[in-house]
């Protein structure tokens, strides 16, 4: 009966496991959330982020720098999601395989790729710009599908996947952006808010953030 049961529970932690080996060998190990202070620390300029019942919400400063809520731990191949919802009249974006530049007082200038948020009339969320460095990498201004996706006001989902050199992003279900770019091959992850010059406190959240690593096939 022991033994019975022992199979049963290993069986059943099996099952709720989310590992898988892709058809190119790809590994992918288990989803890891992104909703703890503990898992960050703040880089460049002065806004303000809190978490509050899972959800980052990151609140505009004015006359500072961009801001990133930066995870402490470097990834390399990953796949990330996450929700965002974004003020109409505020960009932002996540950053990803990021680092950043030496400075004497050690907080140097953010760079690196970045899954845009836009919610200006262009739509470009989740196209890839390269932070402090190339500027777009990836618009969006050929996928009108993408844009037509973005919904403003409301909660958006992205995807994120790079392996080796090949980057690719999601919103809402709908491909995004697809580019081979191998500048940066790890880094940190970092939620942005965006530096502004107007007083008024501009608000974007995001929620369900995660991300899983992946051991690339030899």
């Amino acid at each position: 009966m022991k033994n019975l049961l022992l199979l049963l529970a290993v069986a059943f932690f099996a099952g709720c496991s989310t590992t898988y080996v892709d058809e190119a060998g790809n590994t992918y190990a288990d989803w890891n959330s992104l909703d703890k202070a503990e898992l960050f620390e703040q880089k460049g300029g002065k806004a303000v982020y809190e978490i509050k019942d899972g959800v980052i919400i990151g609140k505009t400063r004015p006359k500072t720098g961009n801001s990133f809520l930066a995870t402490k731990k470097i990834y390399a191949d990953f796949e990330m999601e996450f929700e965002f919802k974004v003020d109409p009249k505020l960009n932002s974006g996540v950053q990803f395989r990021s680092n950043q530049k030496p400075s004497k007082d050690g907080n140097g200038r953010v760079w690196g790729y970045q899954s845009e948020i836009d919610p200006s009339s262009r739509a470009w969320s989740a196209g890839v710009f390269e932070e402090a460095g190339r500027g777009w990498l990836n618009p969006l201004k050929d996928n009108p599908a993408a844009q037509k996706a973005f919904r403003q006001n409301e909660w958006n989902k992205v995807r994120i996947l790079a392996i080796g050199n090949h980057i690719r992003t999601w919103i809402n279900g709908v491909p995004a952006a697809d580019l081979k770019d191998d500048k940066t091959t790890k880094g940190f992850i970092a939620f942005q808010v965006h530096s502004v010059r107007y007083p008024e406190e501009r608000l974007v959240m995001w929620r369900n953030a995660r991300v899983r690593e992946i051991a690339k096939a030899k």
